[in-house]
This record gives C-alpha cells, sequence and structure tokens, in this order.
C-alpha cells in the first residue's frame, strides 16, 4: 500500500499517473529474481499494489538471524545471485538503491531469492545522484560526506555491507564515522578470498571499488583461490 499523501515521486504509465515505484516495477519485470507485480489499484487515499509471494517465504534479516551467520557457500550463491539480479535491472535502466537483507526474499523451498520494494529505486544515469532514501547504515561515504554519488559504486558498497552480514552475522558499521572510516573487523574465521572482496566492495573511495562484473568474476565468487 503506498499512501498518497507521502508521494514525492509519480511517473506516467499507459497514460495514467502512478507512484514511480509502480513505473519502476514495470520496467524490471522480466528480471528474474524481482518480486513480481500481478496488479495495482489506486484508491481514493492510496494506491494498492497486489505482489507476488511464495508460500514458504522469510526475508534474508529473519533468514541471517535464524542462523546467526551463514557459511561462505551459501552466501557466495546468494551474492552471485543478487548481483545478477542488480546487473538485469540496471541493464532495465533501474536502480533499486534499498539493497538489505531485509529486501530480499529467501523462498524456503528452493532457495532462490527474490527483489522486493523499488520504494527507493530511480532511473539509472551517469551523472551523480544528490538524494538517497535507502537505508542509512547501508549507504557509502561519499553520500555521507558529500550528499552525491554514483549508482554502480553505491550499489557495490551496499553489496559489500550484504556480504559482511551475512558471512558475520550483523552489519559492520553502525554510525556515520564508522562509515567514512570503513574500518572492518571481521567476526569468527572467514577466508582471505571473502576478506579480499568484502574489503574491495568497502572501498572508503568510490573509484577504487570493483564494478558488478569484477564481483562476479572474483575468485571467492568464482570459488577459487587468490594468489
Amino acid at each position: 500500500m503506498i499512501i498518497k499523501s507521502k508521494i514525492t515521486k509519480w511517473s506516467e504509465f499507459e497514460g495514467v499517473r502512478v507512484p514511480k515505484e509502480v513505473m519502476l516495477l514495470q520496467k524490471v519485470q522480466h528480471v528474474d529474481g524481482v518480486i513480481k507485480l500481478i496488479e495495482y489499484f489506486d484508491t481514493e487515499e492510496c494506491f494498492v499494489l497486489v505482489l507476488e509471494r511464495p508460500k514458504s517465504v522469510v526475508d534474508l534479516f529473519d533468514y541471517i538471524s535464524g542462523k546467526l551467520v551463514i557459511d561462505e557457500d551459501e552466501a557466495r550463491r546468494f551474492l552471485k545471485e543478487t548481483v545478477k539480479i542488480l546487473v538485469a535491472c540496471h541493464e532495465a535502466g533501474v536502480t533499486h538503491r534499498d539493497l538489505k537483507d531485509e529486501n530480499l526474499l529467501v523462498d524456503l523451498e528452493n532457495g532462490k531469492l527474490k527483489l522486493i520494494d523499488f520504494g527507493s529505486g530511480a532511473y539509472t544515469k551517469e551523472t551523480l545522484y544528490d538524494e538517497y532514501e535507502g537505508t542509512r547504515v547501508y549507504s557509502p561515504p561519499e553520500w555521507i560526506v558529500h550528499r552525491r554519488y554514483f549508482y554502480g559504486p553505491m550499489t557495490v558498497w551496499s553489496l559489500g555491507i550484504l556480504l559482511y552480514n551475512m558471512v558475520c552475522g550483523d552489519i559492520p558499521f553502525e554510525k556515520d564515522e564508522q562509515i567514512i572510516r570503513a574500518d572492518i573487523e571481521f567476526r569468527g574465521k572467514l577466508s582471505k578470498e571473502c576478506k579480499n572482496l568484502i574489503e574491495n566492495c568497502l572501498s572508503v573511495k568510490w573509484i577504487d571499488r570493483p564494478s558488478l562484473k569484477d564481483i562476479l568474476n572474483h575468485p571467492w565468487t568464482t570459488n577459487q583461490k587468490c594468489l
């Protein structure tokens, strides 16, 4: 449900004015791993979205909480799947901008992920963004310091937070000062390759972060040893 009085961004779909979230969802309905929008209703006070829901599902936050941590093999599968979903969304011209464990659903029957909640999303562009409505503890240093970011490196930073969360059981940073410094303290026993990928994704300088393609080709993601 989207309350009309709280909608700040609108788009047009098939000649009808709709919340931008609806239009963004429509643009990525072909993407395997994005929640399906079955239909929506325009009422006097709100828009009601009818979304698919697998029979047995939990969000990744609850999934991690139930296990305390996820082993690297399962985290690898989840990360690869998430990156592929994001790549397809970007190719369709949509950036999610609120990637976190609560916005990924785990189907307990087949282990597949579904990306949900495009309410903070936007159309992709090559220039800087100067607004951000996602979750602050997943936001990158350049947003905290300069209130500017490119969508690619911002997405990669969020993936680094997500991967750390999966294998360590919690997010690495809680405060702005911690985000800006990005001093990572690992918990538990992790492979050198896993630590390396997290550190790369959480580089303070956005230009030093890998691309989504680089993440898919990283030795940890491909299950190879770093030299």
